[in-house]
């Protein structure tokens, strides 16, 4: 299930994907790699990494841009990952027969995972920058 939510701030957009069915750990591995780049190195990265985390993050990612493009109008060339954090969520438990009439618990992990865009012309560093900088 992805919900989307409009950000506080006013150059940022989020997407929250919740009750993903995969490890936190495995997916921390993945948003760690993509966290602070801009939207379309973020693409390239996630379609060419091996990992199963790597569908749903992209999605979610692909989810924000249209929030921010369809909802703000922002441009997607300008777009960064200010924010992107996986949290814990409930454990799915499962019981798998064994013999002797006993039974055996599977635990089936899951997690959240946030995504924030922000918008390059938005942040205060970069507005910075450009008034000193000659171009």
């Amino acid at each position: 299930m992805i919900k989307k939510k409009k950000g506080k701030l006013h150059g940022e957009v989020y997407a929250f994907g919740k009750h993903i069915c995969m490890s936190p750990q495995k997916a921390r591995r993945v948003i760690d790699q993509i966290r602070g780049r801009s939207y379309e190195e973020t693409l390239m990265i996630l379609e060419l990494m091996p990992y199963r985390a790597c569908y749903p993050i992209f999605k979610l990612v692909y989810s924000a841009a249209a929030n921010a493009s369809h909802n703000r109008g922002f441009n997607e060339g300008n777009l960064f990952i200010s924010k992107a954090e996986v949290d814990e969520g409930t454990t799915m438990k499962k019981l798998k027969p064994r013999a002797r009439g006993r039974s055996y618990l599977i635990k089936r992990p899951t997690c959240h995972i946030t995504i924030v865009l922000q918008d390059i012309t938005f942040d205060e560093e970069y507005e910075r920058y450009k008034k000193y900088a000659i171009l």
